[in-house]
């Protein structure tokens, strides 16, 4: 009958659930579709989970997040704290690279439910012998399960707490701060709540969170106009990029050019004679995916210069592109890995109306794609074992994410230090998709977020919403593949704006290099795409010349280096300033240690002005105000006393503040 709830029911309801377990665990933050997968952080990182735990009437719930390391055998434990309205939070930093495993446990604590109704009661000035006895009790069951010296001191608790005759020593035992101490490191657990299933938790080392990237061709690397760059060139240049401040150096794709359908200049259908291509059309006779362009060197020559980066504290990052010239070895070893048209060509790529001839996409449906994910698996491992730590992997997006999901894993498990950056410029559920199977970093929109609220809006999106747990941002101005059209319109004082917001809003940024640093900015007409652009011929940089934004460059990878505050995407808290053309944010280190206020003016023609009001909170000042600011790019400094302060900034002269700050 409707609304009748029958015996079977009931019956089912009491066998699949324990009826004595009164606590609930949900809405954990970082457990994510599911569990399906993994968390993200770095050595050194704190994690922190917060959940939704409760039970009905007042008993006092204890919970704590369980924790194990790779590899370890016991877990660990941390309390959670209740942040009230039933919602808790518990954290801890892990140490190690790979995965850890965690989960929750909660249950009401009676021992301490008991504490709690005692002082209340006593406070009230109730006669509390009885409530003795009960505590009493408590003790002597604790100590059952105790190791002997603990079981010792809760029996000697538990023998006072019986003693009629010692009423008044009792009561202010259990008031005392001993008393508290005893409770909170003897929690009494019966019918624990546990959360179903245990997540995850992948741990990277730090360069996943804090590196600065800087690009250039190596074919463009050598003095000589109308020279071809070598690897050799390039270890000419690691100096003055290290000069500079990056950390890591990335070079498009370093393979064979394909031959067939090559492009020329400004990306012309049919070459000429001697052009050199696009890298990105990768193989030809002269091999494949796993094979040198001869004209940069040998494989002995790269393994060179990634020894002298690593000695400069640089490390070389390898373009991973999945595609290849219709020229390319595995095109006639392998025909099934590619579409086949009616006409007997191979289909190359398109975007319509645009078209890639020189480009065959691959097939990731064909039926033989278990010897294709190997294959490719291959690839990677054997640039690893040349000593590639970091891959930019170009266009992932329109690649399988179950493909990249095992690829990843697959090369983590022998090789947990590599780092995989997605160049995906797409939509935002398919790049977080990317960033839940695995990939370290990620391409963003920040290219294309120009004014205050634009930008306001999505570091709020990225630090305050779950994918903060597993897309970590790398901030780029532009790219061989962009010009964006804030950088064609704004001059010099744009490209330093850019930087500045990149270097600051994200712990990761990158530049595609020589061309930013000459405010390169020629665009095809109506496009956001470079007139003669590198990807199709070698250009020749000068590399001696130095400028403004040159000098710049170097002073805030100086500070980010040496200012913690500034090695963190995530705590960033954006700052009330009266201008819209003013944006202001403060980043500080978990003990405020550290503490770092930028400004920056967001109109790249005009000066503009406003008051500023101190995050007072978030400095930790809670009386009168004094504070030291010190711009770091100029070395000025300012003593403020007053919770609004007035800012100015002219684009012509620098357009941001890169203030280190001092509370007094």
């Amino acid at each position: 009958m409707p609304g009748v709830i029958s015996s079977i029911t009931i019956l089912n309801a009491m066998q699949n659930a324990e009826g004595k377990i009164r606590v609930i665990i949900q809405n954990l933050s970082t457990e994510i579709n599911g569990g399906r997968y993994a968390a993200k952080r770095v050595t050194g990182e704190r994690f922190e989970v917060k959940a939704d735990i409760y039970a009905d009437g007042h008993d006092r719930v204890r919970a704590f997040l369980r924790y194990k390391a790779p590899a370890a055998r016991t877990w660990q434990e941390e309390e959670f704290e209740d942040l009230g309205n039933h919602r808790w939070a518990a954290a801890f930093t892990p140490e190690k690279q790979g995965f850890y495993t965690y989960t929750i446990h909660a249950w009401i604590d009676h021992f301490a439910t008991w504490y709690d109704k005692f002082l209340k009661k006593q406070r009230a000035g109730q006669f509390l012998e009885v409530e003795l006895l009960e505590g009493a009790a408590f003790l002597r069951k604790l100590a059952d399960s105790a190791a002997k010296t603990k079981a010792t001191a809760l029996n000697k608790a538990a023998t006072l707490l019986d003693d009629r005759k010692k009423y008044e020593d009792a009561v202010n035992y259990v008031i005392s701060a001993d008393f508290a101490a005893l409770v909170k490191e003897n929690p009494l657990k019966t019918n624990e709540t546990r959360y179903p299933g245990e997540l995850s938790l992948w741990v990277d080392r730090p360069k996943a969170l804090f590196s600065a990237w800087y690009e250039f061709f190596p074919r463009s690397a050598a003095q000589e106009p109308g020279k071809h760059g070598t690897f050799k060139d390039c270890e000419r240049l690691l100096p003055r990029v290290a000069a500079m401040g990056f950390d890591v150096l990335y070079f498009p794709p370093i393979h064979p050019i394909g031959e067939k359908h090559r492009k020329g200049k400004n990306n012309a259908v049919t070459s000429q004679p001697g052009e050199p291509g696009s890298p990105w059309a990768i193989g030809s006779k002269d091999g494949g995916h796993d094979a040198i362009h001869k004209e940069l060197g040998t494989l002995a020559d790269y393994k060179r210069l990634i020894k002298k980066a690593n000695d400069l504290g640089i490390e070389i990052a390898l373009d991973l592109a999945l595609q290849c010239a219709p020229d390319h070895p595995w095109v006639k070893e392998h025909p099934e890995w590619f579409i086949w048209r009616p006409d007997g060509t191979v289909q190359y790529a398109e975007n319509p109306p645009k078209k890639y001839q020189d480009i065959l996409p691959i097939n990731f449906e064909c039926a033989e794609w278990e010897s294709l994910w190997q294959e490719i698996k291959k690839v990677v491992i054997h640039w690893v074992d040349s000593g590639v730590r970091i891959f930019r992997v170009d266009n992932p997006h329109t690649k399988p994410i179950p493909f990249w999901e095992w690829l990843i894993a697959e090369v983590h498990k022998d090789h947990p230090d590599i780092i995989f950056l997605s160049e995906a410029f797409t939509k935002p559920r398919v790049m977080e998709g990317l960033g839940k199977a695995g990939f370290t970093q990620g391409y963003t929109y920040f290219t294309w977020r120009n004014n205050k609220q634009e930008m306001m809006e999505y570091m709020d999106e990225l630090v305050n919403t779950q994918s903060r747990e597993y897309f970590r941002p790398n901030f780029w101005p532009n790219t061989p593949d962009i010009l964006p059209y804030f950088l064609q319109n704004s001059g010099p004082n744009g490209f330093v704006n850019r930087l500045a917001l990149a270097a600051t809003l994200s712990s990761s940024y990158g530049i595609y290099g020589p061309v930013y640093e000459q405010y390169v900015a020629a665009p095809v007409e109506g496009k956001e795409e470079y007139w003669d652009s590198e990807k199709y011929e070698i250009q020749q940089h000068d590399w001696e010349s130095t400028n403004r934004l040159t000098d710049i460059i170097t002073l805030i990878n100086k500070a980010r280096k040496e200012n913690p505050a500034l090695q963190s995407t995530w705590n960033v808290h954006f700052v009330e300033v009266h201008n819209d053309n003013l944006i202001a944010y403060f980043k500080a280190t978990g003990d405020k240690s550290n503490m770092i206020l930028t400004v920056v003016n967001m109109d790249p023609h005009n000066t503009h002005s406003g008051h500023l009001q101190l995050p007072l909170k978030e400095m930790g000042i809670s009386g009168g105000v004094k504070v030291t600011l010190q711009d770091l790019i100029t070395q000025d400094s300012y003593e403020w006393t007053e919770e609004w302060n007035y800012v100015e900034l002219n684009p012509h002269v620098i357009p941001f503040h890169l203030f280190k700050v001092t509370v007094h």
